[in-house]
């Protein structure tokens, strides 16, 4: 028996979250984003709104499409207004013990019938699965940053996740007109498995002195024809998170190429952590991004 999914509950109001939040909503779903601060919460429906704002004065979605999206939205910092969701996406930090905190508190509120999905970028789905009191009805749905411009899903199953859980993340990734990659649950799984190695490569270039900041983006902008250089990837994406995800790479496969690049552990060890602090391997305080290299 396939879950029928209309309520939605994200949990974190960060960036991928209020991201998700907005696809869904805009999508037709009934969407509510828990998280600790109410105050993240407001700043997330005030970035949700802005964005659809945008997307109504760039004539992709009208005045009265917004207005729809943003009624069917809410913000809570009580777990047990989850109670009635047919799905629950976890968008918290990339840290595995956060998550399994939050999988603690979730499952009691939760009716027995709803599904749980992670949306971890490089975090094994069957360990995440097995900290939950229902691993057959919990499964990744990874989504790329920023969530509304990018088309990609990667859908991972763990050990336990059953079919119809399958299913139903299937159809409710294409009802966003998103599209679905299937990748095996392995760290980091298709997309960051090649992308970070990649990242981590560039630092290397860059720590051994090959080339500056400016010649390596250029180099793989021109050269590669990438939208942007690997080092100001690297900034938007945050140099906390490349470095997590580098290491589960390392833990996991335990294969000496997936070591982190001194050079990345230093930056985050400064908490220059690209766009978000300001600095990274560009500085983000002046009017234009300045090479720290």
């Amino acid at each position: 028996m396939e879950a029928t999914i209309t309520n939605v509950g994200i949990i974190g109001a960060g960036q991928m979250g209020c991201g998700i939040a907005q696809v869904a909503a805009a999508a037709g779903y009934t969407v509510t984003i828990y998280d600790l601060s109410k105050d993240r919460i407001e700043a997330g429906l005030a970035t949700i709104n802005g964005n659809l704002a945008r997307q109504v004065s760039n004539g992709k979605m009208h005045e009265d499409e917004r207005m729809a999206a943003l009624s069917r939205m809410s913000g809570t910092a009580d777990v047990n207004d989850l109670a009635s969701m047919d799905l629950v996406i976890e968008a918290a930090t990339e840290d595995e013990s956060v998550k399994r905190k939050i999988f603690a508190q979730l499952c009691p509120a939760l009716k027995p019938e709803a599904l749980i999905a992670t949306n971890t970028s490089s975090l094994s789905i069957t360990r995440l699965a097995a900290a939950t009191d229902r691993p057959e009805r919990f499964m990744g749905i990874h989504f790329m940053n920023p969530v509304p411009v990018m088309k990609l899903v990667e859908l991972v199953r763990g050990i336990a996740t059953e079919e119809t859980t399958f299913t139903a993340a299937k159809n409710f990734v294409k009802s966003l007109d998103k599209t679905i990659t299937v990748a095996e649950d392995f760290p980091a799984f298709i997309v960051n498995r090649i992308l970070l190695p990649m990242i981590n490569e560039a630092i290397y270039t860059l720590y051994e002195g090959v080339g500056s900041v400016d010649a390596i983006d250029t180099a793989m902008k021109l050269g590669a024809n990438h939208p942007m250089g690997p080092l100001q990837l690297a900034d938007f994406i945050g140099l906390d998170t490349c470095l997590s995800i580098m290491q589960v790479l390392h833990d996991g496969l335990a294969d000496s190429k997936y070591r982190p690049c001194p050079l990345l552990v230093k930056y985050v060890e400064a908490g220059w952590l690209g766009r978000k602090s300001g600095r990274g391997f560009y500085d983000y305080r002046g009017e234009t991004p300045v090479p720290t290299r």
